[in-house]
């Protein structure tokens, strides 16, 4: 048996629990569950490896107006990414919701906004702004149906798996 864990938003001991509860069944957590948002991901990585921190580095994402967490599980996922491609920490660099006189941006910075409203799916996009140039990746879901494929996807994959089996990720 493996469960499929695609939901974001949980507290420090929620994800203790998750953790102790991987110890006895195969568990798949992902910050989402889409297909192309993997390859984001990992396009996201990579890039911010191949660019130095001259080429600054801001997560944009907008959800539907019920969403309860900001930044969203994947906003979070796409920082690490592009943390990870320069060998830093996100604790370390990430920077939240600017607002009013915060002085001017900090080399090496991954910065987040949010927005909320409507009834949007999910759209994310990461920004790596140099001088004079500008790269941007995005992803726009328009439908919640690639979640649950790429969760079915994972699924059969997994599927048989033991708890120390390697763990399992979508394909990018």
């Amino acid at each position: 048996t493996s469960v499929i864990l695609g939901t974001t938003g949980h507290d420090e001991n929620e994800y203790l629990f998750i953790k102790e509860a991987a110890e006895n069944v195969a568990i798949v957590k992902a910050m989402n569950f889409s297909i192309g948002v993997n390859a984001l991901f990992a396009l996201t990585e990579q890039l911010s490896n191949l660019l130095d921190d001259n080429f600054d580095v801001e997560i944009f994402e907008m959800h539907h107006k019920h969403k309860v967490d900001a930044p969203s599980g994947t906003a979070i996922a796409l920082g690490e990414a592009a943390a990870k491609g320069r060998s830093v920490d996100l604790s370390d660099v990430g920077v939240r919701g600017r607002d009013g006189i915060t002085g001017a941006r900090k080399k090496g910075e991954i910065g987040f906004t949010s927005l909320r409203g409507g009834e949007v799916v999910g759209d994310h996009s990461v920004v790596f702004a140099g001088e004079s140039e500008l790269i941007e990746l995005t992803h726009n879901a328009s439908s919640r149906g690639i979640f649950s494929k790429g969760a079915i996807f994972t699924a059969h994959v997994t599927s048989g798996k033991s708890v120390s089996s390697p763990p399992t990720t979508l394909p990018t």
